[in-house]
């Protein structure tokens, strides 16, 4: 079942088309990694799910009905644009958009006091704004992002000034969050946490949406037919025997073994019984394993092929 559909969305300002006929379905408790290019109008869909701007065409649905602005508050959002008033203190402005979400004041601060151990940053909680660092300040905004338990959640760049480890601990995070039911839409440049994280992601560049589809089936199909060797012996002999059945040859790095690594596409129609022995054959062939692209090959790809469609 789908929580969030955007049917046929387009957005213009003045003359700079943002979006154009835009569609995207949402699968409910799922994390959904939303892609692109900077400028691609990644940010424009995500303000027009929270009705900070209108689509100049389309609509989009939540739960199967039109979303309304009543219906903003089972969101919670985190933008790109950081922003919190530098002078409040932490805990008393967490408290504060705790309570604007619906929480009592009792209620808000037990929770919050809870997250602020689990992210490291109680010590911080009579300090003001204006002293933390970027990432302490991104983790309080986070915290008040999700506080509230709403149904879908958004986060645009939330990886963005994080140290690996932080980064991590906010992956971690976010699939606890899934598994506690709630889905999870996403935009990221990090084409590593899309891999660890998401189950499904739509890729919009120029405006429009050019790929869209479950990671692990893209991952799998987008390379069809591709295969790695591991292989001790002389790569162009190999090569020269594999070209009738294969091509798009691609030298790896070697196995730490001494043994040579080599990426190939094996031709429609040809036999991977007939390449494997050919390759036997030819060279000592330690494996030869289905190669899986990863999401920066396929966003590079993906984008690369527009351009040149």
């Amino acid at each position: 079942m789908d929580i969030l559909q955007v049917e046929n969305v387009s957005k213009s300002y003045s003359s700079h088309l943002a979006l154009d006929d835009v569609s995207i379905s949402v699968p409910q408790g799922k994390v959904y990694g939303l892609l692109g290019p900077n400028g691609a109008g990644k940010t424009t869909l995500i303000r027009i799910i929270n009705h900070i701007t209108a689509p100049d065409k389309g609509r989009v649905l939540l739960d199967g009905h039109i979303l309304t602005q009543d219906d903003v508050e089972k969101i919670g959002y985190l933008p790109e644009e950081r922003g919190l008033y530098k002078k409040m203190k932490v805990g008393e402005q967490a408290v504060f958009f705790a309570r604007l979400k619906g929480l009592s004041k009792a209620d808000a601060t037990r929770e919050l006091r809870k997250w602020f151990e689990r992210f490291d940053i109680l010590s911080w909680w009579d300090k003001k704004v204006e002293e933390l660092s970027k990432g302490m300040a991104q983790k309080v905004q986070f915290i008040i992002t999700v506080l509230h338990r709403p149904k879908l959640l958004i986060f645009d760049e939330p990886f963005s000034g994080f140290d690996p480890i932080n980064a991590n601990l906010l992956k971690e995070e976010i699939l606890k969050l899934k598994d506690e039911g709630a889905t999870v839409i996403f935009s990221t440049h990090n084409m590593s946490s899309v891999e660890e994280i998401c189950d499904n992601i739509t890729l919009i560049n120029k405006s429009r949406n050019i790929l869209s589809g479950n990671v692990e089936e893209l991952r799998r199909q987008y390379f069809g037919n591709r295969y790695d060797l591991t292989f001790s012996g002389d790569q162009r002999q190999l090569m020269e025997a594999l070209m009738p059945m294969a091509g798009e040859f691609e030298m790896k790095e070697p196995d730490g073994q001494g043994r040579s690594c080599i990426s190939l596409h094996v031709n429609d129609g040809a036999s991977l019984r007939d390449v494997i022995a050919k390759a036997n054959d030819t060279v000592n062939l330690a494996a030869f394993k289905e190669s899986i692209a990863s999401m920066n090959d396929i966003f590079i790809r993906a984008v690369r092929d527009d351009a040149n469609a």
